[in-house]
């Protein structure tokens, strides 16, 4: 089989999959390439479209390495028969637990404390945080990660509240709110763990926001879209949200207004950036792909 790797891979996950057949990776001319490949490996860079797809020959698979396929377009996949799918489980718990160091550095002003000395100030009065225990933790996508969330939240005291649309996740931990209204107006932090649909694009919004408590925050470690990053940033300076905290964005790199506010926290996109989330990306795209291309040809 030919296998064609087009998005940043670590070596080793790189070399399972050379166990598997031929491996293009990362080819310069990609239209090319995928006229000749059985797979098709991406993570989030690539955008697999309608155009894309049309040079594909023999394409059987289309493996989203991660979460979300909002950079994959499904519809014209199946029109040619090519399955889709993703390593659901892999990143979970590294994005569950940068989700809870979000949480913790935002109400402990870790972030101002951080700049604040590296520029010769000490101002340990100016800077009393908050305790995550006893505070309502509202999180938007009862799924994997955010049952994750749920659960390291829970074991810091934090009461846990989550608007998710059935089915849902019963763990005896959450506390289902039937609108998003409802959860924005209860809870103390915000958390985004749904997927980007047509439906959920900038739900996060001028509107949504000023049904949020004053002096709420708000964490995004799913995807950049679901938040206005134009309303955040107008909140996060009038101080409706006392501070919000982004590992993802409408467009990476990321190089816009928010950057020049202090009670904004930034990282690029670390969600399933740890050794042991990679190392679960290539055990299940090993996997996968044993179990889809090994079938196709039986």
């Amino acid at each position: 089989m030919r296998i064609l790797i087009v998005d940043q891979m670590e070596n080793d996950v790189v070399e399972s999959i050379r166990g598997l057949g031929t491996v293009d990776y990362k080819p310069k001319d990609l239209a090319k390439a995928i006229s000749e490949a059985d797979a098709l490996i991406v993570r989030s860079a690539t955008k697999v479209t309608k155009g894309l797809l049309s040079h594909a020959r023999r394409l059987k698979l289309v493996v989203r390495a991660g979460v979300g396929l909002d950079n994959v377009d499904v519809q014209a996949c199946e029109a040619k028969g090519i399955k889709v799918t993703t390593t659901p489980g892999a990143s979970t718990n590294a994005v569950a637990e940068l989700t809870i160091g979000l949480i913790i550095c935002l109400l402990r002003n870790v972030g101002k404390g951080n700049s604040q000395m590296r520029n010769g100030i000490w101002d340990k009065k100016g800077l009393i945080g908050k305790e995550a225990a006893g505070r309502t933790l509202g999180i938007i996508g009862y799924g994997r990660i955010g049952a994750g969330v749920g659960q390291k939240a829970a074991a810091l005291g934090m009461k846990i509240i989550a608007y998710n649309p059935p089915p849902r996740h019963e763990d005896g931990i959450v506390k289902y709110v039937d609108t998003l209204d409802g959860l924005l107006a209860q809870s103390d932090v915000v958390t985004l763990h749904t997927v980007l649909t047509p439906e959920t694009k900038q739900m996060i919004n001028k509107n949504s926001i000023a049904k949020m408590k004053d002096g709420a925050y708000i964490i995004n470690a799913a995807r950049g879209g679901l938040i206005d990053e134009a309303a955040l940033y107008e909140a996060c300076k009038s101080n409706k949200i006392a501070g919000a905290a982004l590992d993802v964005y409408e467009t990476e790199p990321y190089t816009g207004r928010l950057l020049e506010l202090d009670n904004v926290l930034f990282t690029p996109h670390l969600g399933a950036s740890t050794a042991e989330a990679q190392a679960r990306i290539g055990e299940e795209l090993v996997a996968i792909l044993k179990k889809e291309l090994g079938s196709a040809d039986k």
